[in-house]
């Protein structure tokens, strides 16, 4: 059983998606663990919730027609494997939260798609967050269906987690996991 060494705290990153990327094209960003991951104390990050925000141009505004330069969407994960510039499947167990906003560049109307998967892991207890001992976590994230528009557009990843230390069984069960989904 996990215990809270910690409050929760908010680790953040940021991709930059520049107006030369075409639909497909994935950007790659990482966020450092290694304070807070221990192998020898057994501790690790817990994440409680993932929130993302997309922002375009200088003045890092939300309009619609800002963000791609046709019809289509921006599409986000975040992960505790390295999947270089590309994304994994839903069924991937490095996969933490993922995230996406349909774009109408025709009638400047922007959406959330539909995405299921629970970038909100539950309540104050440990036994819901999201458990991680790998050092990094990686930020991925890019158009489809279009390219990006004339302004730069910046994908970023609000986390919110605390430290938290766990047994040396349930620490080992998780970094056999872990390790088990990079095979």
């Amino acid at each position: 059983m996990a215990t809270a060494k910690t409050g929760s705290f908010y680790l953040t990153e940021t991709v930059t998606l520049a107006a030369s990327l075409t639909t497909g094209d994935r950007v790659q960003g990482s966020i450092d663990l290694g304070a807070y991951v221990n192998v020898a104390t057994g501790q690790a990050v817990a994440i409680e919730e993932v929130d993302f925000i997309f922002q375009a141009g200088t003045d890092y505004g939300q309009a619609g027609k800002d963000f791609l330069d046709a019809n289509g969407a921006l599409s986000v994960q975040l992960t505790d494997l390295n999947p270089g510039t590309a994304f994994v499947r839903a069924d991937d167990q490095s996969l933490i939260a993922s995230g996406g906003m349909n774009i109408d560049d025709t009638n400047n109307v922007v959406s959330h798609v539909a995405d299921i998967y629970p970038d909100n892991f539950g309540p104050t207890s440990l036994s819901e967050a999201f458990l991680v001992v790998n050092d990094t976590l990686y930020l991925v994230a890019g158009p489809d269906a279009a390219g990006i528009g004339s302004a730069t557009v910046y994908v970023t990843a609000r986390i919110k987690a605390r430290v938290a230390k766990l047994s040396s069984k349930d620490w080992m069960a998780i970094a056999i996991q872990s390790t088990a989904s990079d095979n």
